[in-house]
């Protein structure tokens, strides 16, 4: 599938290739695939596996619903927190979600290993980070960054994980503290100081971390199920011994919980695997009557011991959650 576009590409070149694409999902495949490989930073993000196999949803939902995910291994549970109102009152602020919820939780995971510490500062590190993304702090896209930022630090999750005749679960928040801008005119720092990791988490985070390609996270950065997808990928096709197949109704409950009928998950789901391929060139996957394909595939990047600043931080290991 991967290997079509990037074929594609180096055929007909930039313009030829998006002139040869049949539908608006195989152009966004394209783009992606050419924003990817003109890429010319390096660069390496990290996020706790468990986020690789189930992910935060990728609409709005009401601001007291509770957030399910069930994958064979792992169910993701978020809950929202709530906001402190005058006098006695509080009231529900809503699960993260969408693209700007998942691109912090990656800064975050990203900051808190380069740096090894649970403390991570925000505010003009965060600004620069999503400004090498593409992502612009001001207006309309500087609120949703807020509004996330804010959804994130409140909410409480629990990763239940199933493991052969075992289980286990790991119930916390993220964030143990995070301080905030109150003025909707500061644009040049979302938050006051620093946010800190809770404990938990941030153990986890350094036993099982998925290492993925910054120019990816790039070219795909407005995508939220691709991001989701790619990441899944990352984590999931370098331990494989052998080939296996996800089923639809498999896919479908990890990634298709905002879909009401699987005929539109399909189609949808089928239209980001192509955008999230693109910038995974080592993906061996096929699709089939009876669902995805998965083969042994070379990471995303290599596994050895990485650091951002040269020093070992965590050897990165296949682990389940």
């Amino acid at each position: 599938m991967v290997a079509a576009v990037h074929k594609l590409i180096e055929e007909l070149g930039r313009q030829g290739a998006l002139k040869a694409a049949e539908t608006d999902a195989d152009r966004r495949a394209v783009e992606a695939a050419i924003a990817y490989m003109s890429d010319e930073e390096a660069g390496i993000g990290f996020l706790y596996s468990g986020w690789c196999q189930a992910a935060l949803p990728h609409k709005r939902l009401a601001d007291d619903a509770v957030w399910k995910v069930q994958t064979e291994r792992v169910t993701l549970v978020v809950e929202p927190g709530r906001r402190n109102l005058a006098g006695d009152d509080t009231s529900f602020c809503g699960v993260p979600f969408g693209s700007r919820a998942r691109l912090i939780l990656l800064y975050l995971q990203s900051e808190a290993l380069r740096t090894n510490s649970r403390d991570i500062e925000l505010g003009r590190s965060l600004h620069a980070w999503l400004g090498r993304l593409g992502i612009p702090i001001g207006g309309k896209s500087f609120k949703d960054v807020r509004e996330q930022a804010d959804r994130l630090s409140r909410c409480r999750l629990t990763f239940h994980v199933q493991q052969g005749g075992r289980a286990g679960l790991m119930n916390q928040n993220i964030v143990d503290a995070a301080m905030f801008v109150d003025d909707d005119s500061a644009q040049g720092s979302l938050f006051v100081e620093t946010a800190r990791l809770s404990e938990t988490f941030f153990e986890q985070l350094r036993k099982h971390p998925v290492p993925l390609e910054e120019a990816a996270i790039r070219a795909i950065s407005n995508n939220s199920q691709a991001l989701d997808i790619y990441c899944w990928l990352a984590y999931r096709l370098h331990v494989l011994p052998q080939a296996r197949t996800v089923s639809w109704p498999a896919l479908y409950a990890q990634f298709g919980s905002s879909y009401k009928k699987l005929a539109h998950f399909k189609m949808r789901f089928v239209d980001s695997l192509k955008v999230a391929t693109a910038v995974y060139r080592e993906a061996e996957v096929e699709l089939e009557s009876k669902g995805l394909v998965l083969k042994p595939s070379r990471p995303p990047i290599a596994p050895k011991i990485i650091s951002a600043t040269g020093s070992p931080i965590t050897r990165v290991q296949p682990a389940t959650v």
